[in-house]
């Protein structure tokens, strides 16, 4: 107690219940090996979760490749029942899915946006970055492209001014817009991806009215189907009562 020593040294302590991040505090390796061994336990960490539910829906899951070589991850915009899932939830589902069913190497992302409605299917532009970011760079820098399918005047207008401020990792580079199904198949053979019936229905609508794309819809009341003998009393009427007002 008495003794002096002229060894000098610090004492850092810091509170964890405080929420106080300590990352920042450790060596490059060490958080390092700590996102490594958190990802590949992440088998172990979902294991007790039930996501039978999810599952079932089918708007997220692994399909075959593309002529790249690239395995295919499916999601179905329309499938996803925002308003019921929340956040954190969604992302251990998709961590969970890439975990225990995604194969080594490289793959692409195929995302159908046909018909989807943004208070029914949009879990929000924000949460998906957030999901994103949380990805470890290794399965970021495997993820090669992004079809995007069927592409909407917003979504392309959201991207186009915020995507490259908002999406980070290279992924704004990544999207590729794929306005008909018959761009897709430039990419993919038939058959790797499974394409729904409402999909096809959709991209036929976008074929005869290619204005849709756009949020313009030319005929909403399909006058141009009407045949044009429903306006010959019309005008045969007026042809009438204008010899009457004459005579």
């Amino acid at each position: 107690m008495g003794s002096s020593s002229s060894d000098n040294f610090s004492v850092l302590v810091l509170a964890s219940d405080l929420g106080i991040d300590a990352r920042p505090f450790l060596s490059k390796q060490d958080r390092e090996g700590g996102e490594q061994e958190n990802w590949h336990d992440c088998s172990q960490q979902f294991s007790d979760a039930d996501f039978s539910d999810l599952d079932f829906l089918q708007f997220f899951r692994l399909e075959g490749s593309d002529k790249s070589g690239n395995r295919i991850f499916r999601i179905v915009g329309k499938y996803f029942p925002a308003p019921v899932v929340i956040g954190e939830r969604l992302k251990k589902y998709i961590f969970q899915k890439i975990c225990t069913e995604l194969p080594e190497g490289p793959f692409c992302i195929v995302y159908m946006h046909s018909t989807v409605q943004k208070e029914d299917n949009s879990p929000g532009l924000t949460i998906l970055r957030w999901i994103y970011e949380e990805l470890p760079s290794e399965i970021k820098d495997r993820l090669q492209v992004v079809y995007f399918i069927h592409p909407g005047l917003r979504s392309r207008l959201v991207f186009a001014t915020l995507g490259r401020f908002f999406l980070s990792g290279g992924l704004y580079w990544k999207i590729k817009y794929v306005s008909r199904l018959q761009y897709l198949w430039d990419d993919i053979k038939k058959g790797e991806v499974e394409i729904p019936e409402f999909v096809r229905n959709h991209d036929d609508i976008l074929e005869h009215r290619p204005l849709t794309d756009y949020g313009i819809e030319p005929d909403p009341l399909h006058l141009t189907e009407v045949p044009a003998t429903a306006y010959s009393f019309g005008r045969y009427e007026e042809r009438w009562t204008s010899r009457e007002f004459l005579s």
